[in-house]
């Protein structure tokens, strides 16, 4: 018997973006919740690429189309414009080559989402004077964010990549606010997590 899974908020979220019938490449799609998600509800034509084989074997055994491959190295076998719309979420700061990957991401899809944890955080900025320490729940040299960056490094980033910001929105825990085009400060002082949707110019 199949467990009922628990739709994560921030996938709701992102297949809020993601329009009817298009075709998906979602990075680091993990054991492929989020694929599963928008075949179901938005009818997409999904294709996913995960690092771990356990995680990929877990979304073929799914009956889910996943490669076993690193974003870092492997992107180059997807077409130009080959997909609608590429999604990478929660991994562009595990990424050892993130501009690389932005830019692949970019020729292969024209429509980009890009969800990450933000170090700009008032709390993190806080923890950050008072303790002086790198905040976060693991110590700074065990496995985890290689780039931890903030909301406006990464859409300074993205901008020079070139890329649009057609809307952002705030994550905390289990709430997603509002997906917005423009209050970047306050997005940047005050959420934990941030989805970004990107267009290419």
């Amino acid at each position: 018997m199949n467990e009922a899974r628990q739709i994560r908020a921030d996938h709701l979220a992102i297949a809020t973006r993601v329009p009817q019938g298009v075709r998906v490449l979602d990075v680091g799609c993990g054991n492929g919740d989020l694929l599963a998600l928008l075949k179901s509800e938005k009818g997409v034509n999904a294709r996913g690429l995960e690092l771990s084989p356990e995680e990929a074997g877990v979304a073929l055994a799914r009956g889910l189309s996943v490669i076993q491959g690193d974003a870092d190295s492997d992107l180059e076998v997807f077409p130009d414009n080959g997909f609608d719309v590429a999604i990478l979420s929660k991994a562009i700061q595990q990424m050892r080559r993130p501009v690389f990957v932005l830019q692949e991401l970019a020729r292969i899809a024209p429509e980009m989402i890009v969800s990450f944890r933000n170090f700009g955080l008032w709390q993190r900025r806080f923890s950050l004077v008072t303790s002086g320490r790198m905040p976060g729940h693991r110590d700074w040299h065990h496995e985890g964010a290689l780039h931890p960056s903030t909301a406006r490094d990464m859409i300074d980033l993205t901008s020079a990549l070139g890329l649009e910001t057609v809307a952002m929105a705030p994550m905390r825990g289990d709430h997603v606010g509002a997906f917005r085009r423009t209050g970047l400060s306050r997005l940047n002082w005050g959420a934990d997590e941030v989805i970004l949707h990107l267009r290419r110019s």
